[in-house]
């Protein structure tokens, strides 16, 4: 496999309860693969990838490990991606560029 759609993989590692959910995250445009702002929830994923999202009220920015075919345990899921520090907070009174 050498990509898989943004909501499975989204969904698989367990980031969002539902496969839809995580598609709608997508859709709004509040998912950044590689720094640019994904809109289309069937995105390809491959390791290596950098994504920031929202989960909640926290923002989370992870690289992509491995890919998987189904949705696994927890430590399964852990294993296929890991955590970066999040980018920080936009200021919203920085000049516009």
């Amino acid at each position: 496999m050498d990509a898989l759609r943004m909501d499975k993989w989204l969904w698989f590692v367990r980031f969002f309860k539902t496969r839809s959910l995580a598609a709608s995250v997508i859709q709004a445009g509040e998912v950044r693969l590689n720094g640019r702002v994904v809109v289309k929830a069937s995105q390809g994923l491959k390791p290596g990838d950098d994504l920031v999202f929202p989960t909640g009220k926290r923002l989370r920015r992870v690289t992509v490990l491995g890919l998987a075919d189904h949705r696994g345990s927890a430590p399964e899921a852990q294993a296929l991606y890991r955590e970066e520090e999040p980018p920080p907070p936009e200021d919203p009174f920085a000049p516009c560029e």
